[in-house]
């Protein structure tokens, strides 16, 4: 029974040695590690596609939601693919956003985050349309949240999301604007457009899990059809 003992108490140690040593070498993302680089040529690449700020009875009638991946449109390089995101406006307000998860963070910390977002748009800054301008009344936004980004129906029969992602051009809590999607005075054609936030550094705090819900959207002020194009979205840390 002793000769058992000496051997089990050294192997109890060896184990909690070799125990710490496997936690210790798990590498954590750190400042300049890329949590995305979203490029679109194959796939969706586990990004969802959702919209919010519209009344229910749009839903199924006149909205005309869609998403899929798609091929860049002309005269941009029609070989490559892209997510192409759509809907009609009927209500002087609508939300079209892409989410994604992020996990292997620290739990309940802070991460400052840098967004590049690069889209297709025909819509030139300084037009004028129904309601606001096509190009430089959509904005996009950027953000990140511990808790899933979902649209909600409130008691007035609108949906609107679950998150604080600001009005249009205003900024939320979990949501900043980093521009709008006019592609240039003038410009009619499709054309790459890139916006990001390096001026305007954002920060979120994970959950319990270590989990983030990255969310890139457009807040809409025009009262027609938007189209857009996603060509690529990186998210970095800072």
């Amino acid at each position: 029974m002793i000769k058992q003992l000496k051997w089990f108490v050294p192997a109890l140690f060896v184990a909690a040695l070799s125990s710490c040593e496997t936690s210790d070498s798990v590498v954590e993302p750190g400042p300049g590690d890329t949590l995305i680089n979203s490029d679109f040529k194959t796939s969706l690449e586990d990004w969802k596609v959702g919209y919010a700020d519209f009344s229910a009875v749009h839903q199924d009638t006149v909205a005309d939601f869609k998403h899929e991946l798609k091929a860049l449109p002309a005269p941009l390089d029609t070989t490559k693919k892209s997510l192409m995101v759509s809907g009609y406006n009927r209500s002087d307000d609508l939300f079209m956003y892409l989410k994604k998860r992020v996990t292997g963070l620290r739990p309940n910390t802070d991460y400052k985050l840098a967004f590049e977002v690069e889209f297709a748009s025909n819509y030139p800054t300084n037009s004028f349309g129904v309601g606001g301008s096509p190009g430089s009344s959509v904005y996009v936004k950027v953000g990140a949240s511990g808790t899933e980004p979902k649209k909600v129906r409130e008691n007035d029969d609108h949906y609107r999301m679950n998150i604080d992602k600001g009005n249009q051009a205003s900024d939320g809590k979990d949501m900043i604007t980093i521009g709008n999607v006019g592609a240039g005075d003038d410009v009619e054609v499709y054309t790459l457009v890139k916006r990001n936030n390096l001026e305007k550094p954002f920060t979120a705090k994970t959950n319990a899990n270590g989990e983030l819900w990255v969310i890139v959207g457009t807040d809409s002020g025009f009262e027609a059809q938007s189209v857009f194009y996603y060509n690529k979205i990186t998210v970095k840390l800072l």
